[in-house]
Parts: structure tokens; C-alpha cells; sequence
């Protein structure tokens, strides 16, 4: 091992602590403060809204540009998927159906 190596390997190991502790602190931080029920109301919406901040521009912008047509198979992969858990209430069936309809539309449309 060089010493790069190691100071990376530091450096990583360090990061780990230090995110491990923001998280442990607030949960601690948390555990003894009364949350107003305001504001536990409006925690209830961060899951959704960062798993919509990760996967809209995905499925809109593919390739940097706003698409908004047929051609897009990731945007028809993502509605169906979408129908499919809404319907089925199952994640893993959705994630499922999705994978598997960008592969055959991929496959299918031409790029």
C-alpha cells in the first residue's frame, strides 16, 4: 500500500464517521424534543418529494432536453411503472414492470 492509498482509505473512513454522527446527533436531538405536529405533518412529505427530485429530471430531460413525446422510453416507462404501483401498491412489481418495459421499448423504438 502507498501512502495514497491509505490517506484515501482515511479520508473515506473519516467521512463515514462524521455522516454517521450528523445522523446519530439529530436522531438523538430528536428523540428528546416535542416535534410540533406541523411540522411532523410536513416531514411526512420529504420522502416523496426527494424521490420525485431524483427521477422526474430522468425521466423529462433525457439527454439534457425537456421530452415530452411518444419517443421518449423512459417517460413511457416511468408512467407505467407509476400506474403499476399505484394500482398494485407493490414497489418491487413496479420497479419491475419499469425495467422491464424501458428494455423491450428500448429494444423495440428506434433512438
Amino acid at each position: 500500500m502507498n501512502a495514497t492509498s491509505v490517506a484515501l482509505g482515511m479520508i473515506i473512513v473519516g467521512m463515514g464517521v462524521v455522516t454517521y454522527a450528523i445522523r446519530l446527533s439529530l436522531i438523538l436531538l430528536l428523540g428528546r424534543l416535542k416535534v410540533p405536529p406541523l411540522v411532523q405533518r410536513a416531514l411526512r412529505f420529504v420522502p416523496p418529494a426527494v424521490l420525485s427530485a431524483l427521477i422526474f429530471p430522468e425521466l423529462l430531460l433525457p439527454g439534457g432536453t425537456l421530452m415530452l413525446s411518444l419517443g421518449n422510453v423512459r417517460l413511457l416507462s416511468g408512467v407505467l411503472a407509476g400506474l403499476v404501483a399505484w394500482q398494485s401498491k407493490n414497489v418491487l412489481l413496479a420497479i419491475a414492470v419499469g425495467m422491464v418495459a424501458l428494455w423491450v421499448l428500448q429494444a423495440v423504438l428506434p433512438s
